[in-house]
């Protein structure tokens, strides 16, 4: 029990809602649907964004936001213009915008995450926006919101400079330097409209970049008295379909991690500062099977098209619970991750226009680390077999491979005033694993909540029709006595328990 890596932020349980493709339309937002309120909210959606337990959801974008005019989602919905965006070569509407978005955190009670573009503009559009949302009222953009009619500010907190400005498929792409000096000035000024406001600072698109390591290290330079976060992206995939290299892949996202904290220490080391910037693992996700033709459409400039819908897996679950592991092991400087998407474009929730809503495979992992994982993450030490993997990426049509020296269990331990969770995925493909628990400081324990995730077909995947093929069941092979555990794990499996005295 005392042995502890952190205490886990209540924003790493976050997700992420842009507008790419139905993630809005169609996904959260859907006036004339069954299930649609007076604001045009699904309800049904609601239900199951309440059930996976997000606690922040970070909107416009991604990519989106680097073209945005956030005027343009404010006001009568009859006066909004309707605008080509180049990010998804979609048009967008605008009939949903930043204030229907914070009504919509309010219904699902979780906490708003507001983007700011430094695409194609700057830090006057950013702190306009800030004073539209947060300040009280008796200035220009206080009151507009007024007249729109929401009278009460906003109050958002946590604020995104921008979204993966070393990207050259963004908007106003630039280097480490330029990007730098327009986010600190950005933030400089919005912190002057509202000084209770947290940033973060763009961080690498993902590992897999050429720039990656040099970008943070400059990009800091510039803002490290400015920002509290530095964001991380990272898209798990599977090109190869090598089962036992993907679920190695998480161990990817702890080196990925650990590299970004060294880099953002030796830039607080270079300037003597006790300052440590926190992490903001604010887009991941699976995403490969719709990626070959970066998610945009075939037909250009259609409202809400169906994007980067992927379907998925018992396999890509187990993965998902890999990267939920790596999280929690980390929330010492890990505050803050955004499951990308909420709904439809690669998302945990799919929709059917005009028809019902269901949970995917990878849904069950994160609702189980959102209910479950709040808590002060424990150093446990794991004695496992391991196994080598070359785990793949691609940069462009380069092939990257990540090796990695994975045991075959992945765990994670959270405890609370009333007990302690574990959190255990077996890697192996063909042998179940019987484990050992030692629980030194909790007195007697006893199983109170004991789940398995596990499917015979590691294809096996959730839709329409069978939504809850792959789903949770009960795990009945535990053993608890004194301070000691002991249970079986199904080959590929990913298992939580909860343990109280």
């Amino acid at each position: 029990r005392d042995f502890v890596i952190g205490d886990t932020d209540p924003r790493l349980f976050g997700a992420f809602v842009e507008h790419l493709g139905r993630c809005v339309y169609g996904g959260v937002f859907e006036p004339g649907h069954p299930t649609a309120d007076a604001r045009g909210f699904r309800t049904d959606v609601l239900a199951l964004v309440r059930e996976l337990g997000p606690t922040i959801i970070r909107y416009p974008g991604g990519n989106f936001v680097s073209g945005y005019n956030w005027e343009d989602g404010v006001g009568p919905v009859a006066d909004r213009p309707a605008r080509l965006d180049l990010a998804w070569l979609s048009t967008e509407p605008n009939a949903f915008g930043t204030n229907e978005f914070v009504d919509w955190c309010r219904a699902a009670g979780v906490e708003p995450m507001l983007a700011v573009n430094l695409g194609t503009r700057d830090g006057d559009a950013a702190r306009n926006l800030v004073e539209y949302c947060n300040h009280p009222g008796g200035s220009a953009w206080s009151d507009m919101r007024i007249r729109h009619g929401w009278p009460e500010p906003h109050g958002v907190r946590f604020w995104c400079l921008g979204n993966e400005a070393d990207g050259p498929w963004q908007m106003e792409h630039r280097t480490a330097r330029e990007y730098g000096r327009k986010a600190a000035e950005a933030a400089k000024m919005m912190r002057w409209i509202d000084p209770s406001i947290e940033l973060a600072a763009c961080g690498s698109s993902g590992r897999n970049m050429a720039t990656y390591g040099a970008w943070e290290d400059e990009v800091l330079e510039h803002t490290f008295d400015h920002v509290e976060h530095l964001s991380l992206h990272h898209y798990f995939t599977n090109y190869r379909d090598d089962a036992a290299a993907y679920l190695a892949s998480p161990d990817v996202m702890d080196q990925f991690i650990e590299e970004v904290v060294a880099v953002a220490d030796g830039v607080a080391a270079r300037r003597r500062s006790g300052k440590r910037i926190m992490l903001s693992f604010d887009e991941w996700n699976i995403w490969y099977r719709t990626r070959d033709d970066g998610g945009r459409p075939r037909e250009r400039w259609q409202v809400a098209p169906p994007l980067l819908e992927e379907v998925y897996t018992m396999e890509d679950a187990l993965v998902i619970g890999g990267a939920c592991i790596s999280l929690l092991n980390h929330a010492d400087r890990v505050r803050t991750a955004c499951l990308a998407q909420l709904v439809n474009a690669i998302a945990p929730i799919m929709t059917e226009t005009g028809g019902p809503a269901w949970r995917q495979t990878i849904f069950w992992p994160f609702a189980q680390m959102s209910r479950l994982g709040r808590g002060s993450v424990l150093r446990a030490r794991v004695r496992s077999d391991a196994y080598r993997a070359a785990c793949h990426d691609r940069r462009g049509a380069q092939d990257l491979v990540f090796p990695v020296e994975a045991p075959y269990l992945k765990a994670a331990v959270v405890a609370d005033a009333r007990g302690v969770t574990l959190f255990l995925l077996n890697r192996h493909l063909a042998e179940r694993m019987s484990v050992s628990v030692e629980a030194r400081g909790f007195g007697a324990l006893a199983a109170t909540e004991a789940f398995q995730l596990h499917h015979h077909d590691l294809k096996a995947r959730n839709d329409r029709n069978e939504p809850l093929r792959v789903r949770p069941t009960p795990l009945g092979s535990v053993r608890a006595g004194g301070g000691a555990v002991s249970l079986d794990l199904e080959p590929a499996s990913w298992n939580v328990v909860r343990l109280e005295g």
